[in-house]
C-alpha cells in the first residue's frame, strides 16, 4: 500500500525549519502563504503576482549573494510557466540556488486544473538536463527531511519535486505592499542603511 503524500504546509515547514540566513523567494499563492504560515521572515521576499518568476528572482539573489543560501519555493504551474529558468539556472550554476517544487499536480490559483505534471511531466528530470548538479523527487517527509541539510551544503543548483496532497490550506497573507516588502527584504540583507 502506498503512503499517502504530505501535506504542503508540512513540507515547507520543514524545508524552513532552522533557516539561520537562507533568502526566500516564494512564488505565486500557495507557496506565498505556505513560507508565511511556516513564521514570515525579513529574509522572505514575496512576489505577488510574479508568475513564472520565483526562480530567475531566486537565481538573481544567489549570484548577488554568493555566500548565502538562497531557496525558492515555488508549485509545479509557476515552474511549467517559467522552464527556461531551469536552463538559464543550469547554465548559470549557483551552487548556493535550490529550487523546490511543491507538486500538488493542479493549478491552485485558477480553479485546479490538472497540470502536466499529473500527465507524466517530470520536472526533476528536466531540471537534470537542464544541468542542476542535483536533483530529485520526493513523495515522503522523510525525503523532506532529508532534503534540508541540502539547501545549505553550496553544491548545487539544487531542484527537487515534492509531491504533496491536494489538502486545501487556508490563507496566511503575509504584507501585499511590494515597496514595503522590497524595502524590508533588503535592510534585512544589507543592514539598517541600506534605502
Amino acid at each position: 500500500m502506498t503512503e499517502p503524500l504530505p501535506n504542503r504546509r508540512d513540507v515547507v515547514a520543514r524545508l524552513l525549519r532552522d533557516r539561520g540566513r537562507m533568502l526566500v523567494v516564494p512564488g505565486l499563492g500557495g507557496t506565498t502563504w505556505d513560507v508565511a504560515a511556516a513564521g514570515d521572515s525579513e529574509l522572505d521576499f514575496y512576489l505577488w503576482g510574479g508568475m513564472g518568476s520565483a526562480a530567475m528572482i531566486g537565481l538573481g539573489l544567489a549570484l548577488a549573494q554568493s555566500e548565502r543560501p538562497v531557496l525558492v519555493v515555488t508549485g509545479d504551474g509557476e515552474q511549467l510557466m517559467g522552464l527556461g529558468a531551469l536552463a538559464t539556472i543550469g547554465v548559470e550554476g549557483p551552487a548556493n540556488l535550490s529550487v523546490v517544487v511543491i507538486d500538488n499536480e493542479h493549478y491552485g490559483e485558477t480553479g485546479m486544473q490538472p497540470t502536466h505534471t499529473g500527465r507524466g511531466v517530470d520536472l526533476a528530470a528536466i531540471a537534470a538536463g537542464a544541468g542542476f548538479a542535483e536533483t530529485a523527487t520526493i513523495t515522503d517527509l522523510a525525503g523532506v527531511d532529508a532534503l534540508r541539510p541540502r539547501l545549505h551544503a553550496g553544491e548545487g543548483p539544487l531542484f527537487a519535486t515534492v509531491k504533496v496532497d491536494m489538502t486545501p490550506a487556508p490563507m496566511v497573507l503575509p504584507s501585499r505592499d511590494g515597496p514595503w516588502i522590497k524595502h524590508r527584504f533588503r535592510r534585512a540583507l544589507l543592514g539598517n542603511d541600506a534605502v
